[in-house]
């Protein structure tokens, strides 16, 4: 559906599963969960107990203090998991599993990326708008370290250096759809929500921006619309036509949400989103009825 471009922005915020990167979600987790069964069980470590206090952890990111990071929830509750199986972590140990944790997205998530085909019309849109000067931010569901957002925007062939700001477990405090996630993002951008757009493909995750004030563009080409939201309130429409639609876009004045370092932890600025924090990420469940505690990947 082909819209009018509408006045300039302030920033943009673009979502990554199923926005700018076409993935199957069950598919994409079902692959993550195989690959890193595999090295554990290469490593002659215990899978099982391992997958299920990542498991805690990941729950942790979207229940925890303001003043915890996503990734200081993950590894806290990472630990207690483990005692509470009565294995619990010396200092060494807890080291050793970072260290098998980050190597795991430095040299074997990749492969969870296979099969996939990127949407060159994503790449175009997001082109477009830093050569008109928009202030981008990579407004994923931040529960990966860095390296697990770059090889999925590696697999978007979408590049990195675009945005000022990407979104992961350790300069986040909150996940979507919770609006504290948006509004600790809007007060590193400097940004009134009203001057930014949110553009993304869940009527949940990523329309919670709706609350804040902020503008948003629906992209139909893997769209996840579980509430049955009227998706004709908002502006939508395909990848393909977003990319023409921001051609439309007049040039961007503002530098504000550069200033600064816009990649930064809220905590660092002295940011504590408090409020906002109720809304919970939807589990996905396998074939076996096993709960998930990662979300619908956004």
């Amino acid at each position: 559906m082909r819209m009018t471009a509408s006045a300039p922005y302030d920033a943009i915020f673009f979502d990554m599963d199923g926005t700018l990167l076409p993935m199957p979600v069950r598919q994409f987790l079902d692959r993550y969960y195989e690959i890193l069964e595999r090295k554990l069980r290469n490593a002659g470590k215990d899978a099982k107990l391992y997958i299920h206090c990542l498991d805690r952890g990941m729950h942790a990111m979207s229940s925890h203090s303001p003043e915890e990071t996503n990734a200081d929830a993950f590894w806290r509750m990472f630990a207690q998991a483990h005692e509470d199986e009565e294995c619990p972590l010396n200092a060494r140990e807890l080291a050793e599993a970072r260290d098998f944790f980050f190597d795991f997205y430095q040299n074997d998530f990749d492969e969870c990326g296979r099969g996939i085909v990127p949407n060159p019309h994503a790449a175009e849109a997001v082109r477009i708008l830093a050569e008109k000067g928009y202030p981008l931010y990579l407004t994923t569901m931040p529960l990966f370290p860095l390296e697990g957002v770059l090889a999925r925007l590696r697999w978007a062939n979408v590049d990195p250096s675009y945005f000022a700001r990407i979104t992961r477990f350790d300069n986040s405090t909150a996940v979507k759809p919770q609006t504290a996630y948006y509004y600790e993002n809007l007060a590193i951008a400097g940004a009134e929500p009203g001057r930014v757009l949110m553009v993304g493909n869940n009527t949940i995750d990523d329309l919670a921006c709706l609350e804040t004030g902020m503008d948003a563009y629906l992209v139909t080409d893997d769209l996840i619309n579980d509430n049955g939201f009227d998706i004709a309130t908002v502006k939508h429409g395909t990848m393909e036509e977003f990319a023409a639609w921001v051609r439309d876009l007049p040039v961007c004045e503002s530098k504000r949400a550069l200033e600064g370092y816009p990649d930064r932890s809220p905590l660092d600025g002295g940011i504590s989103i408090a409020h906002g924090r109720d809304a919970m990420p939807q589990p996905l469940w396998d074939e076996n009825e096993r709960m998930r505690i990662t979300t619908t990947a956004s």
